[in-house]
């Protein structure tokens, strides 16, 4: 298969099995002409998968392999990591389903980062069980960012709508230390190069958001947008980045103000996940920016509440799988534009260069 031809992997980890997981994953699947689009690599137990898509009555076939390399494009491929009968227990996160959920997680990161697979979705976890259980990082995007040595930004995305969050899972308490000019200048070119690279804007308009009610009403309710916030988007919109700012968060999410940006960076978690979600509904897609390879996954949690009832929508995780794969192909093309635009003008002649000198015919 040439390189135009080449079919995307994506790598799927299974999060908590004992949540909704496995149903959406197999719910994504379930179209007979999906393995036409990309070829899905699930980091599972068949044994529990078999069980699972028998409860949904999902007619699912799976091509059982040990290792990736083994993967067949036309397939349903299940990389099985546990051979051995599991115990399920829906609704409830068990050690057995938390230490599955590290492992598939561990297992699709290491097929990521040695270029076994283009794109990683990630099911939904249960942060509390996992570093109960070992697991260092309060979610998916500190992990991600240990294990490629660079900082990331939570990136919430739809066509419509794209909110990354300045502070990611960290008590409010916590919040306005942990904002400095210097970190917010950063986001916001790392959120610039973001848009360019990944969702081909050519010149991105990002709005940025007040840490305070009313953005602080003039240093009223608090001096951050003054001291640390606007001087942030003065320097980067001297230079050349287009940024506006910073937006009072109680009003700016109304379609005739958010649709005439780009991209918001929100400061914290609540104030920008809470708009997003009520807006994006099922649509919504989390995305890690500014990693070197692509993490997606769906914007909701577990849902413990409804695991097993079949009433799970798939919606935002198949949202997830082929946004990967839009901005794994947009980065592809970016990334070859710049390699060709980096590469020397040759002759026409095809000689050296004294071949294009004046010839005197005297």
């Amino acid at each position: 298969m040439s390189p135009k031809q080449h079919k995307i992997k994506v790598g799927i980890s299974i999060g908590d099995y004992n949540g909704i997981g496995p149903e959406i994953i197999m719910k994504s699947l379930k179209d007979k002409s999906i393995t036409d689009f990309f070829t899905p690599i699930i980091f599972g137990s068949g044994k529990l998968f078999t069980y699972q898509k028998n409860i949904f009555k999902l007619p699912l076939n799976f091509n059982y392999i040990t290792e990736v390399s083994q993967a067949q494009d036309d397939k349903i491929n299940m990389v099985n990591l546990w051979k051995d009968n599991v115990n399920v227990a829906l609704g409830t996160p068990t050690e057995e389903s938390t230490r599955m959920a590290i492992d598939s997680l561990e297992a699709a990161t290491h097929a990521l980062m040695s270029g076994e697979i283009d794109v990683l979705v990630t099911a939904p976890i249960n942060k509390e069980e996992m570093m109960k259980h070992g697991f260092q990082h309060a979610g998916h995007t500190g992990y991600l960012e240990e294990k490629f040595g660079k900082k990331g930004l939570m990136f919430l995305v739809t066509d419509d709508l794209k909110v990354a969050v300045s502070t990611h899972h960290i008590p409010l308490v916590e919040v306005a230390e942990n904002i400095s000019k210097e970190k917010i200048k950063k986001q916001i070119k790392l959120l610039n190069q973001c848009l360019i690279e990944d969702f081909c804007i050519e010149r991105p308009k990002i709005a940025v958001l007040g840490l305070n009610p009313h953005s602080g009403d003039g240093g009223a309710i608090g001096k951050e947008e003054i001291e640390i916030i606007e001087p942030s988007i003065r320097e980067l919109f001297d230079n050349g980045i287009m940024t506006f700012g910073p937006y009072p968060a109680d009003s700016f999410f109304q379609p005739n103000k958010y649709k005439n940006f780009d991209a918001v960076l929100a400061m914290y978690h609540d104030q920008g996940l809470a708009p997003f979600k009520t807006l994006a509904y099922e649509e919504g897609v989390n995305y890690t920016a500014g990693l070197p390879f692509i993490r997606t996954s769906p914007d909701h949690g577990v849902a413990y509440d409804i695991a097993g009832k079949n009433l799970a929508d798939e919606q935002s995780f198949s949202e997830a799988i082929f946004m990967g794969i839009k901005i794994f192909k947009n980065r592809k093309e970016y990334n070859d534009l710049m390699a060709n635009r980096m590469q020397p003008r040759r002759s026409n002649s095809g000689n050296n260069p004294a071949d294009d000198s004046p010839v005197d015919r005297s």
